[in-house]
């Protein structure tokens, strides 16, 4: 089962990472302040992940692939790995929409 892991990092940070059912990592966040805000973010991203037009897709340097997931104030919420491939991105995306909804939360 897909789950949104919260942990501290080491500046003291508050984020959260998505992982698939597989543990792979499919989107992690921002640092935030507060462990309120932080859960704010995993519920902002249940809800923008059903939204295709709130996936930005950008290119590296190194001309891999990865995308953003923005709140409806335009703000990043997310941000996913590296791809290889359009393919993979747009599958990335799709486990975003997929697992997100109904991941469970671990803290």
């Amino acid at each position: 089962m897909a789950k949104f892991e919260i942990y501290t990092d080491k500046k003291g940070e508050f984020r959260f990472r998505l992982k698939a059912g597989n543990g792979q990592p499919i989107l992690a966040s921002e640092g935030y302040t507060s462990k309120s805000s932080c859960l704010n973010g995993v519920e902002s991203v249940r809800k923008n992940s059903q939204d295709s037009t709130k996936f930005d897709t950008l290119e590296a340097k190194n001309g891999k692939l990865h995308f953003n997931l923005k709140a409806t104030n335009g703000q990043v919420i997310g941000s996913s790995q590296m791809y290889k491939s359009d393919r993979s991105l747009k599958n990335g995306i799709l486990s975003v929409k997929k697992n997100a909804p109904k991941a469970e939360l671990v803290e």
